[in-house]
């Protein structure tokens, strides 16, 4: 199988991108068993975070690198979170908290559109000057009590009209076919089949 250290720590991530990458013989190994450090994301836009954590990850390894910048937007809060979502609330990273500070801002808000962005970057080297680029999109809204015990993050927040859940409600499988992420992974998945690794 070709190898592809997975530029992240995050459990729920790491599971999401196997997943999906395992059916093309691509083993998805997490940067922290090659004992790599999380790279600063200091930018301000979801593409240049993911980029440098791919090359930052590739540099250390030596094997292409795959890289996602991800967060919710909500339209209300002009963007916000975004590329701050994980750290929303402060350090130490906390969904709980990320989540309480969340509803406070929302607490009187009538607009509650809300949208996961997802970004992937993969470089085959961490100077790969035509890095593979995807992303994907998921629409939905805020609510005010969480549901579901699945997914991490906003999850237990995000509520998708069309199939009446929140994202922590849906099953690992729906989830993947139709998340922001799992719209970026199925478009990178696309674009390697004519740009192999």
């Amino acid at each position: 199988m070709r190898k592809v250290v997975i530029a992240s720590s995050n459990p729920g991530k790491l599971r999401e991108i196997q997943a999906i990458l395992a059916p093309l013989a691509i083993e998805a190994i997490p940067q922290s068993q090659f004992d790599v450090a999380e790279a600063l994301e200091p930018h301000l836009s979801f593409v240049e975070n993911a980029l440098a954590k791919a090359r930052h990850a590739s540099r250390a390894t030596e094997l292409p690198a795959l890289a996602d910048d991800s967060g919710i937007c909500i339209d209300v809060l002009n963007g916000a979170p975004g590329v701050h979502s994980a750290r929303f609330a402060g350090e130490p990273k906390s969904d709980a908290r990320n989540n309480q500070k969340l509803m406070q801002m929302l607490a009187n808000e009538s607009n509650r559109h809300a949208y996961y962005y997802c970004v992937m970057v993969l470089t085959r080297t961490s100077f790969d000057p035509q890095p593979v680029i995807a992303e994907g999109i998921w629409h939905g809204e805020i609510v005010i009590e969480p549901r579901g015990t699945g997914g991490f993050g906003y999850d237990p927040y995000f509520y998708v009209p069309r199939l009446c859940k929140t994202a922590a409600e849906l099953q690992a499988e729906e989830k993947n076919a139709i998340s922001h992420r799992g719209q970026a992974l199925h478009e990178l998945v696309k674009k390697l089949l004519w740009s192999p690794l």
